[in-house]
């Protein structure tokens, strides 16, 4: 029933890629909420803050397709110890440019920009070199210490990232980032060499393209993909969320608000353990999305903060047993030399349903109300996962051998 914690109880090398990686995204955290900080703290112009997503965002794309080519050619762990090298020396510059006697704002976009390109090659290697180092029967549990590990880190590290910014300032953010990423690589350091993929195609645009032609010739995999992004375009709500804090208590409320879905997901990583028992996880991945958007549905009736609170939480459960089961499925269907391919495009999957469902709210929202942007987001949602079931039978019905 509880969280399975076996990968990290029985198996030396997960143990340390666990702890590295848990430790490294702490810091991370911290970071992402420092830099916006800064650029607002010096500019005080909140358009140049919005900037920073496309910022980010481009390169990471951009990264993300040609590292995940590169996973598949080359040993995944020298990938992971590269890009961590890499963002160590990113936060010392960060680190740095706080000391200067006036920070640079143009400084802070480039070191941004380029710790995306390098999150583009760290995350496709270590999603692809993970099922290298446990069991299948282990690909459950991985998938569910992975969604503990993304809740924890994302409710408690903007927190502490913005505590430390009031106390003692914005140094200590970068330089603790700094250090969680040393012991990243120690830890990396440890864990023994894993196998080179037996793939003799190079990494480049004709490798990408048939990752991409693999990926949608497999109606299990491109399912993860569609279910995903039809939930977070139409009932992704986090644009919205300073609007519907300013009846709530300001800032305090919206803190609580953007807590509420990683919340929702740490709950469900304690209890993942029954999650793992269910085989149909293609209806599972269904399911799941259609109940994130009945308490999405729910969250536009919600006249005070702890019924919206409760609702996203609700919301965030569903979405983070969503995840595991689209993980799971991952593991268990993508063949070793297209692991680090389709790593990348899993990536983008779960980056381009929010970002495009955060237009759609801030947009309807603009032009009729945030109850109104909410609730039909959420309906919208209920309906296409509905259709989904009819529309996707080879998903819906996918059962999991392990």
């Amino acid at each position: 029933m509880f969280i399975n914690l076996n990968p990290i109880i029985k198996n030396r090398d997960y143990r340390y890629l666990f702890l590295g990686q848990t430790i490294s995204f702490f810091g991370s955290m911290m970071t992402y909420v420092a830099i916006p900080y800064q650029i607002y703290l010096l500019t005080k112009n909140s358009f140049l803050v919005g900037l920073l997503g496309v910022f980010q965002l481009v390169p990471l794309v951009i990264s993300g397709l040609y590292g995940g080519a590169l996973a598949d050619t080359m040993d995944r762990r020298k990938m992971l110890l590269t890009s961590e090298f890499l963002l160590v020396l990113s936060t010392v510059i960060l680190t740095a440019n706080c000391f200067l006697e006036k920070p640079s704002v143009v400084l802070l976009f480039i070191v941004a920009a380029l710790s995306s390109v390098f999150i583009g090659f760290h995350r496709p290697a270590m999603e692809a070199m993970t099922p290298q180092i446990v069991s299948p029967e282990d690909y459950p549990a991985v998938a569910a210490l992975g969604s503990m590990r993304y809740a924890i880190a994302a409710v408690s590290a903007p927190a502490l990232g913005g505590w430390l910014i009031s106390q003692y300032g914005i140094q200590w953010t970068y330089g603790i980032d700094a250090i969680t990423y040393i012991v990243s690589l120690f830890c990396l350091m440890t864990i023994r060499k894993v196998a080179i993929p037996q793939n003799t195609e190079k990494a480049g645009w004709d490798s990408i393209r048939k990752g991409f032609t693999y990926a949608c010739s497999q109606p299990v995999i491109l399912g993860t993909y569609i279910v995903d992004i039809v939930a977070m375009i139409f009932a992704m709500p986090m644009a919205l969320y300073p609007a519907l804090s300013e009846g709530w208590g300001g800032a305090k409320a919206a803190g609580w608000l953007y807590a509420a879905i990683p919340m929702g997901a740490f709950m469900s990583s304690l209890f993942s353990g029954l999650a793992s028992k269910v085989k149909r996880q293609g209806a599972g991945v269904i399911l799941s999305a259609l109940v994130w958007g009945i308490f999405i549905i729910l969250l536009a009736f919600a006249d005070n903060l702890f019924l919206a609170v409760t609702f996203l939480a609700l919301a965030g459960v569903a979405d983070s047993l969503s995840g595991i089961y689209r993980q799971t499925i991952w593991n268990n269907s993508i063949p070793d030399n297209y692991r680090g391919r389709l790593a990348g495009l899993n990536m983008l999957s779960y980056m381009i349903g929010p970002l495009l469902g955060n237009a759609r709210a801030g947009f309807m929202a603009s032009i009729s109300s945030n109850y109104f942007s909410i609730l039909s987001g959420g309906i919208l949602c209920v309906i296409g996962c509905s259709v989904l079931i009819k529309l996707l039978p080879d998903f819906w019905s996918y059962k999991s051998q392990n």
